[in-house]
């Protein structure tokens, strides 16, 4: 068996924010997401940024996922990922390539595990100069998705099942593995591995980490977050024509100084 590898959760771990969202901006740029969907993922978004997931979203999210894509060509697909990529890569922590590094240089090999599809990760991995990566994988007929899984949904205990048949398959020690994640949900796959690391934990991880002694690491502080999820939630409101984001984000966000209204104001006439 060979040495120990390091495997990382991509959203809010390797990256802020979710990924699914970028995603989301690209097939509403291909014309296959609506606007109004668009400014739901919006509002998602920011929550996720500032809670973290739920399993009920993440399912229905993936639910989604797959019923979009059913009977495409899988290469209708492949022409997103360079949008989705732009979207993904300015939101890459520079904290976590780092860490990427540390553990290459020392000889073990980094991959992605996500719940994303396993053709954005590959792709993702690469570009990160990571050796590979671990994701939810579709069944394609003739080249053409069927909307239903290849493999396990790399969620939750899933992650941890694809994980393992991943390590058999590679003849990688999961004892002298590295994993990290950010949440709670992620904890089948931390336990899977000697060495357990929690980045940016939401609640529950947290709790959990402090109990067992694992260790955390913390770069995105609240403040960071509810600025950038403010601007993202006005990016939001510009892109969707502020109709359905706009009505929700005086509830959402402190009253704006009368300087900033007037820009508001004035994209919003855009």
């Amino acid at each position: 068996m060979t040495a120990g590898a390091a495997f990382f959760d991509l959203d809010r771990t390797l990256m802020a924010g979710s990924s699914a969202y970028h995603f989301g901006r690209a097939s509403y740029k291909a014309g296959r997401l609506s606007r109004g969907q668009l400014a739901r993922d919006g509002l998602e978004q920011l929550r996720f940024r500032l809670r973290g997931s739920t399993d009920a979203a993440v399912h229905a999210l993936m639910d989604r996922i797959m019923e979009g894509i059913k009977d495409r060509p899988v290469k209708d697909l492949d022409r997103l990922v360079p949008d989705t990529l732009a979207g993904i890569l300015p939101r890459i922590y520079p904290q976590m390539i780092a860490v990427v590094r540390e553990h290459q240089d020392a000889g073990r090999p980094c991959y992605i595990v996500s719940a994303a599809s396993q053709e954005m990760v590959q792709v993702l991995a690469g570009v990160l100069a990571m050796e590979g990566g671990i994701g939810t994988p579709s069944e394609v007929r003739d080249g053409i998705y069927t909307g239903n899984l290849a493999g396990p949904f790399a969620y939750g205990e899933g992650k941890a099942q694809a994980l393992r048949q991943f390590a058999a398959a590679e003849d990688i020690d999961l004892a002298q593995s590295w994993a990290y994640s950010d949440s709670a949900s992620d904890l089948p796959m931390l336990e899977a591995v000697g060495h357990p690391v929690a980045v940016n934990p939401d609640a529950d991880l947290t709790e959990h980490s402090r109990r067992e002694g694992w260790e955390i690491l913390r770069f995105e502080k609240l403040g960071q977050r509810l600025r950038m999820a403010g601007g993202l939630l006005a990016a939001a409101v510009v892109g969707s024509g502020g109709t359905w984001l706009a009505r929700r984000r005086h509830y959402l966000l402190p009253p704006l100084a009368p300087q900033r209204v007037r820009l508001r104001d004035r994209l919003l006439r855009r």
